[in-house]
């Protein structure tokens, strides 16, 4: 007894199965958190190390090296990235994905101590930290009162305002963007330092030594213990500015007569401002594996109860994206419901009975519900991917109650009893069904294992589609005949009733192409090699640009730029681009990687209320800003960065520099990319202090003296060094350098004094000579090579796939300098990656299908009927994305990998059916007519309810369609296609492999000799 007829005989226990399964599964559905992207967790280690003043080549030789060098030794490191700028090196790690996060972080913590005495002295401490990848923030705000100055809106910020919003549930961190940190600063004037023979260096030190509360130790006085205190710091600015320092032959002087004590902000480094108006801004991150929705609407309730608290603080949402995150989990929803309800309509058309239809619809919300308790249950999320995955199995679900029922009724409609017709009917087809399902699983379930980044992001789509499959499988088994049996009414002998014109037509056909096969099979085989050739005239892209209803812009100035220049760009740019009237902020962050840089978020709102994309209002924005001269202005793509990223790697800095400024210069000459940046064409000016050797010798003053001196003067002592004033339970750093005129004065800058070994003082002239050059302003390096980014746009209508062709074709990149090597970035290394990851994946998909075929059906060669169908479905997918005008992407990939579970659905239905027949002594030909008859309807009926369930994410409606509509595309057009190529060409097909399996075993017995037993592998 099979499992339907057990389902049949003892109702109850499958029905309190899948009670508890949707109970489990709607808990689950409302405990899953949303999120734009799956939680990924990849072993990432970053290293940070500042030096205050030192240029970025001294960093890279003296601090970036010896890292690199110390942490290439480590187990499971994959790739070592580094990114060194004025006074930073930032190294990243990553390590393969299967090394454990905490172990990667402490052995990069090891190697960078057993370094670390090798290092400058004056870095600060390095900065080992795991990275967390949880995206950008999902929420961005503005806070502006009238009622503070900018520094104490920042410590509001930081304090106050953070410290309220800590308390809600799944929230990450909170980052200030902008703003001003306060500092007491000690400006200096050089004159009065001069007079008295004392160095701003000096000064700091005795500041930082007298300016200090030290714990003494402890005495016993009177029979009591007493603890002893050394309190030397200032109570107030006035004190600080009072404290005596010591000068040369003994004497002292007051601070405040070296020159001025000043409490305020700190010099400007970065600056935000909201629609032209200075604000402090602050980003909402969430903790891994939270709910950007839940986060969002508990900042929200915050914010607005915080708001009534402090009535003069305002608190505007710059940009929200979990608006963009709802509406695609809303459109993904709404499309899962109207794709159910298509389907389910057309089950109806065909069967024209409502009970058959109700009790195929039973199927869906009892293979999608429990889907939710596993997805749970494996720490899954409602994103972007999974999403995905659920909207594309809606056509697949119904498939096997499809089967399951349309056989049923044709049983019932020959006359017999609903009840012993559902028997008869399910023990038939479950063969046929339980091969469906398995091969869908196996061709979805490799996409969970893929390596690499594309396979933390893919492993939620296969095994949500698997499992979703797996639960239908189990409802088409257990509920569809358990349900038919006792809710369908036995019906008048119709058996007898001629097929209608269509079925009469297909039938002729049928019978011509079998007995024809020779031209049959070669006109597919044309039509196969046609739909090869047509795959290589359609363009490749990555991701589809999708409108999230902001547009990020990129603006760098000259190196040597200040950050008043870099205020007045970004001003000019948001007043021009202000008067489109989508335009509702706009929003900039300026001195992002230095002072000469900027990034603007321009929010243009949900697409719904706008009648132009925001790739449209983008061109316009274009066209507002190309007259601006001396910036580099570019337009980010959705993850931030340019469309397309590509870099130069080599050992030797000049070789790698010639070669990216020649392949540069070439990419201009390619028509699909416009705006070529070149990372290596900038540097920064720079006053270069070079020591007198032989003076500097007999003064004993060494290059570190002069770093030192220079670096005090102008910047002040490092953090860990500086003197610190208390107030309200704050530690204020104070700053000693010299007055903002003498660091804007390169005479100036020349007469500060250097102390000699013997305590004298001496001008910086007398021993180094001082002069402007200039130096690379970032240095890159990538698996301790140089890298040089060459960076670009793609023109109005160009796509990524051909943009790439083109420039990899260049004479440059042909024929690359000896030592430097040409490596894909961005999204073009990403693609590369998923697209050989999901040809793998393919691969590997048909190898597992072949496996379970063998397994069904008991046979090493009637399998490869089947795997030779799944060209069938190609042409159709081509025909379909070139009529649309869309290119194959990830979106198509995900597409193809449906349609092979459809084609050897379709493929199976055939076969499994002819087999049986044969077995009943009826010929090849024979058994193919019959299974052509029996089961073209039932394979019509899916095709065409999976076409109908993927139509509205084929319409491209709501957030995220632009993803999922060349997918739904590519399915509807390979589905439509394939089905008719696989009810002409499969069972010519089957039997011609047949023939030629009949051959081998006669072959094999009688020529080879082979025994035979009487029943053995076929």
């Amino acid at each position: 007894m099979n499992m339907s007829t057990w389902s049949i005989r003892n109702p109850v226990p499958p029905i309190a199965m899948f009670l508890v399964f949707c109970v489990v599964g709607l808990v689950s559905f409302f405990r899953l958190p949303v999120t734009q992207f799956p939680n990924i967790d990849i072993p990432i280690v970053t290293v940070s190390v500042a030096q205050a003043g030192a240029a970025p080549s001294e960093m890279v030789a003296q601090v970036t090296k010896p890292i690199e060098n110390a942490i290439a030794g480590i187990t499971g490191v994959k790739h070592i990235t580094s990114q060194v700028s004025d006074s930073v090196s930032a190294t990243t790690v990553e390590f393969e994905l299967s090394t454990n996060s905490d172990r990667a972080l402490n052995d990069v913590k090891d190697a960078v101590a057993r370094v670390r005495g090798t290092l400058p002295d004056s870095i600060s401490a390095p900065d080992v930290q795991r990275l967390d990848i949880t995206g950008i923030p999902i929420m961005t705000y503005a806070v502006t009162d009238p009622t503070r100055s900018i520094e104490e809106l920042s410590y509001f910020v930081d304090d106050t305002l953070a410290r309220e919003l800590q308390g809600v549930a799944g929230l990450g961190k909170i980052s200030r963007l902008g703003g001003a940190d306060r500092e007491i600063k000690v400006e200096l004037d050089p004159d009065r330092l001069l007079a008295l023979g004392i160095t701003a260096a000096s000064v700091s030190r005795q500041l930082r030594a007298t300016n200090i509360d030290l714990g003494g130790g402890r005495g016993d006085i009177g029979g009591q213990e007493f603890n002893i205190r050394a309190l030397g710091q200032a109570a107030t600015i006035t004190d600080l500015a009072n404290t005596p320092l010591s000068l040369p032959g003994g004497r002292t002087i007051k601070l405040s007569d070296l020159g001025e004590v000043i409490d305020g902000p700190a010099e400007a480094r970065s600056y935000a401002t909201l629609d032209g108006q200075p604000v402090v801004a602050f980003g909402v991150f969430r903790a891994s594996g939270a709910s950007d929705l839940s986060v969002a609407e508990g900042v929200r309730a915050r914010l607005a109860a915080f708001a009534k608290d402090y009535p003069d603080v305002s608190i505007t949402v710059i940009d929200d994206t979990t608006e963009y995150t709802k509406g695609n989990y809303e459109s993904a929803m709404e499309t899962l419901y109207e794709g159910a309800a298509l389907a389910i309509i057309v089950v109806f058309l065909f069967l024209r009975n409502w009970r058959a239809t109700l009790i195929t619809a039973v199927a869906l919300p009892l293979s999608i519900i429990p889907t939710f308790f596993v997805m749970d249950l494996l720490g899954f999320s409602l994103n972007t991917v999974s999403l995905l995955g659920i909207t594309l199995v809606t056509g697949i679900l119904v498939d096997d109650a499809i089967v399951e029922i349309e056989n049923i009724v044709r049983h019932i409609r020959m006359g017999r009893p609903a009840f012993e017709a559902t028997e008869e009917a399910a023990t038939e087809i479950g063969l046929t069904v339980i091969a469906i399902s398995f091969t869908i699983v196996a061709v979805f379930a490799p996409v969970s294992f893929m390596a690499g980044i594309a396979g933390q992001y893919f492993r939620q789509f296969g095994l949500t589609v698997a499992v979703a499959v797996l639960f239908s499988l189990l409802a088409a088994r257990l509920i569809t005949p358990m349900i038919a049996a006792y809710f369908l009414k036995d019906e008048a002998d119709t058996s007898d009733k001629p097929d209608g014109w269509l079925m009469r037509g297909y039938m002729r056909m049928l019978n011509w192409t079998l007995h024809n096969r020779g031209i049959t099979l070669f006109l597919g085989l044309l039509i196969f090699a046609g739909s090869i050739y047509s795959a290589t005239l359609l363009p490749t892209t990555f991701i589809p640009d999708a409108d999230e209803g902001r547009t990020s812009l990129s603006v760098e100035l000259p190196p040597g730029s200040t950050l008043s220049d870099t205020r007045a760009l970004t001003d000019d740019i948001g007043q021009r681009v202000a008067v489109i009237p989508e335009v509702q902020h706009v929003f900039v962050e300026g001195g992002t990687s230095d002072i000469a840089s900027a990034n603007i978020t321009v929010t243009l709102g949900d697409k719904s209320t706008r009648a132009r994309s925001s790739q449209e209002i983008a061109q316009d924005m274009r066209g507002l800003l190309t007259d601006i001269p001396d910036a580099r202005i570019n337009f980010l793509a959705g993850n931030g960065a340019r469309d397309i990223t590509l870099a130069v790697l080599g050992e030797d800095e000049l070789a790698v520099t010639a070669a990216a400024s020649r392949l540069a210069e070439e990419m201009r000459s390619v028509p699909s990319i416009r705006n070529i940046s070149n990372a290596a064409a900038l540097s920064r000016p720079e006053i270069r202090v070079t020591p007198k050797p032989d003076i500097a010798a007999q003064l004993g003053i060494t290059a570190s003296d002069l770093a030192s001196t220079i670096s005090i003067a102008t910047l002040g002592d490092s953090d860990a060094n500086l003197a610190k004033f208390s107030v309200d339970g704050r530690q204020i750093p104070v700053v000693v350098r010299m007055a903002e005129r003498t660091r804007r004065n390169l005479e100036l800058l020349a007469d500060q004094r250097v102390p000699t070994a013997s305590g004298t003082l001496v001008p910086l002239a007398t021993v180094a000579d001082i002069s402007l050059g200039s130096g690379p302003s970032t240095i890159a390096r990538y698996d301790r090579q140089m890298r040089i980014t060459l960076e670009a746009d793609l023109a109005p209508g160009a796509i990524l796939g051909p943009a790439l062709q083109q420039i990899n074709a260049l004479p440059t990149a042909t024929a690359m300098p000896q030592g430097t090597r040409i490596q894909a970035s961005g999204d073009a290394e990403v693609m590369a990656e998923v697209f050989t990851s999901f040809g793998l994946a393919m691969g590997a998909g048909i190898m597992l299908v072949y496996v379970v075929l063998v397994l069904l059906f008991g046979s090493f060669v009637t399998p490869f009927t089947i795997l030779l169908s799944l060209p069938l479905s190609i042409g159709g997918a081509i025909l379909a994305l070139y009529i649309t005008g869309n290119a194959i992407g990830l979106s198509v990939f995900i597409g193809f990998l449906m349609l092979m579970g459809i084609v050897t659905k379709n493929a199976i239905m055939l076969v499994e059916f002819g087999v049986e027949s044969m077995k009943h002594g009826h010929t090849p030909v024979e058994g193919m007519l019959e299974a052509g008859h029996k089961r073209a309807r039932p394979i019509v009926m899916t095709t065409i309810a999976m076409a109908a369930g993927m139509m509205p994410s084929a319409l491209a409606i709501g957030a995220g369609g632009e993803f999922r509509a060349p997918m739904a595309v590519a399915v509807i057009g390979g589905l439509l296609l394939s089905t008719v190529l696989s009810l002409v060409f499969v069972p010519s097909l089957f039997t011609v492999i047949n023939g030629l399996k009949d051959r081998a075993r006669r072959f094999l017995t009688h020529t080879v000799g082979a025994n035979q037993p009487e029943t053995g592998l076929s």
